[in-house]
């Protein structure tokens, strides 16, 4: 069993994924019921049409997440997370009774009410949902947690969706939905009393009750670190577009692809299945830790499989609709579609989880609920923002594909527009591509890389993309110290521009821009950063070790700092080497898909970083690896 299972097992987790999984799973089943009866009963509740109220409802709901989301935030940060989830649960229990009131008047507007009621209970529990794992959770666990979150979230999605569409074809479907909903409102309050208690960062925080000061202040938080408000952006363009899929389903079905309530069901599950799958698979293909490098390869699928959804579609609603669902899949382009949905779930939760775990490891521990407020706070804007286009839109005579469509390459133009913002993303899908596959990379000794502080990296130089390669080991970003013309090579020089790196030129050659180069290692080291260099001063053209040089004396003689020896193994003879073929005596499987090694050793004091002692130790990691 993989350790983000073995969680299922642990106190600090269980109870909360019990909490939060029936939290969603009863959101989802009002919500759903309510859209299909309103969609497929439309006339004996109001003159409005099922698009319009479709994509109202899906409004109604979020509009708390962006009215209340600051104070939640105040509140996570100020008092215990443990009892706050306690009291959200009881709150949700009030809810569903008045949702049975608004089912027993037959009246459209109280049942909207609940649902308002509901996006506000929501609204408090999302920052305790996402700021309380970092507190029970290891680093090393945090993505793991976040892909069950994430995936639970969307199981409860699909079950609640399947049990709310089936509690709504059922008869006396309203007095089974109410019902439904408050047992489940009373077992999540059940299982949030198992939750362990997380200590609030800042019990001496002042609540300030105005929510558009609080709103603004909080944004002002996730500003502070371009790279989390970046993320944050990211998130909330993912819900909107994944929200306003989800809330076109029901008319999809029956509009374009002539099914019933079924269909719906059907198109919901596999999109869900998709993301719990794609969020579950983020743990393996990251290692265990945050990898956003699987940011932009979510993106691309997103973006592909919504435009191929659009083209999917038939042109022209089945004869005999509505049909069933044996019908409905007898139809060629249903499987299309079907594989299409299930492909935008999977991308989805390898663009999701990465960017949640992102947020809460590198957010200020005392801020952390509020920065996560103010994602709820962004997510809400963005999603009820996509509702009311979405409406509009439809309103005016677009059709659902092609409004897929043109939010497919919405989604291309979003993503292409953070990635020049923060180019980290993109330089870590290339190189996590680079070592997934191009290359099997093992590796051993990175617990010695700090997770902050600076420290410098010494290693071989055995290839061109050595540095891609180290980078994508690390879990924190590395400026590396390289040969100006390697850092001016094409192609690979836009890789190396944006991870900073530090161009340097021999003394003879251009001692202006040597001394440059110290000089930025030097404030490089003063704010923190991780520095690497090849003490060798060239890449390997015998695939022996070449001497060191006395550079990284002289980088902590100024500023003393650990000095961290690593080793690469199995890059000569590639094709990014100076050499094809064997090295040394004995051949080597350096070519595509070869097996590379990093290894690392424990931190060597400042005073004993002598280039014999540095080289000595990266000739014993080496061994006699093949």
């Amino acid at each position: 069993m993989s350790s983000q299972f073995a969680l299922l097992k642990t106190r600090r987790f269980a109870p909360f994924f019990c909490t939060q999984f029936l939290g969603a799973f009863n959101d989802n089943l009002f919500k759903n019921a309510l859209v299909v009866l309103l969609t497929f009963q439309a006339t004996s509740w109001t003159t409005l049409t099922p698009e319009v109220l479709t994509n109202l409802a899906a409004g109604i709901f979020i509009l708390p997440f962006f009215l209340f989301s600051a104070t939640a935030g105040q509140l996570a940060d100020k008092y215990d997370k443990a009892l706050l989830a306690r009291l959200t649960k009881l709150l949700e229990v009030v809810i569903m009774g008045f949702a049975l009131l608004g089912f027993a008047i037959h009246s459209l507007e109280v049942l909207l009410l609940a649902l308002f009621l509901l996006g506000l209970q929501s609204a408090l529990f999302g920052p305790v949902k996402y700021a309380i794992l970092p507190q029970h959770l290891r680093e090393d666990e945090l993505v793991g947690g976040n892909a069950l979150v994430e995936s639970g979230t969307f199981v409860a999605i699909l079950v609640g969706t399947l049990a709310g569409g089936l509690l709504a074809a059922v008869a006396g479907a309203t007095t089974w939905i109410a019902v439904a909903g408050l047992l489940v409102a009373v077992l999540g309050y059940l299982c949030s009393r198992g939750i362990p208690a997380a200590a609030a960062p800042v019990p001496e925080l002042l609540v300030g009750l105005n929510p558009f000061t609080e709103t603004w202040r909080n944004v002002g938080f996730a500003r502070e670190n371009r790279t989390i408000f970046l993320s944050i952006l990211g998130i909330s363009w993912f819900w909107l577009y994944g929200a306003l899929f989800l809330a076109q389903f029901p008319v999809y079905a029956k509009s374009v692809l002539g099914g019933n309530e079924t269909t719906v069901t059907l198109l919901l599950a596999v999109f869900t299945v998709g993301i719990g799958l794609g969020s579950l698979l983020c743990d393996r293909l990251s290692g265990g830790h945050v990898e956003i490098g699987l940011v932009p390869f979510g993106s691309i699928g997103l973006t592909i499989f919504g435009i191929d959804l659009a083209f999917a579609s038939p042109d022209v609603v089945p004869a005999g609709a509505p049909l069933a669902l044996a019908a409905i899949l007898a139809m060629h382009e249903t499987w299309r579609v079907l594989f299409d949905l299930f492909a935008l779930g999977v991308f989805g939760g390898f663009f999701i989880v990465p960017l949640y775990a992102l947020i809460q490891l590198r957010s200020v521990p005392a801020q952390r609920a509020r920065i996560i407020a103010a994602n709820n706070i962004l997510n809400a804007l963005f999603m009820v923002c996509g509702a009311l286009a979405a409406a509009g839109l439809l309103g005016s005579g677009l059709s659902i594909p092609a409004l897929f469509g043109i939010a497919a390459l919405c989604n291309a133009a979003v993503a292409i527009y953070i990635y020049s913002l923060v180019p980290e993303f993109m330089l870590r899908f290339i190189a996590w591509l680079l070592i997934h596959t191009l290359y099997r990379l093992q590796q051993s000794g990175l617990a010695n890389i700090p997770q902050d502080g600076p420290a410098v990296l010494v290693c071989n130089h055995v290839s061109f993309v050595d540095p891609i390669v180290i980078a994508a080991a690390s879990r924190r970003p590395i400026r590396f110290v390289m040969d100006h013309r390697i850092y001016r090579m094409p192609l690979i020089s836009f890789v190396f521009r944006h991870m900073h790196s530090i161009p340097i030129a021999p003394a003879r050659e251009d001692a202006a821009m040597m001394e440059a180069a110290f000089e930025e290692v030097a404030r490089a080291l003063e704010e923190g950063e991780l520095v690497a260099i090849f003490p060798e001063g060239r890449i390997t053209d015998n695939g022996e070790i070449n001497p060191f040089r006395p550079g990284v004396q002289r980088i902590v003689g100024r500023t003393p700092v650990a000095v961290i020896p690593m080793a690469l193994q199995g890059l000569w003879g590639s094709f990014f080497s100076r050499k094809y073929g064997p090295a040394m005596s004995k051949p080597l499987r350096a070519g595509l898909f070869a097996r590379i090694a990093l290894s690392v050793a424990p931190p060597v004091a400042p005073e004993a970083a002598t280039p014999e002692h540095l080289q000595e130790i990266v000739a014993n990691l080496r061994g006699d690896w093949r």
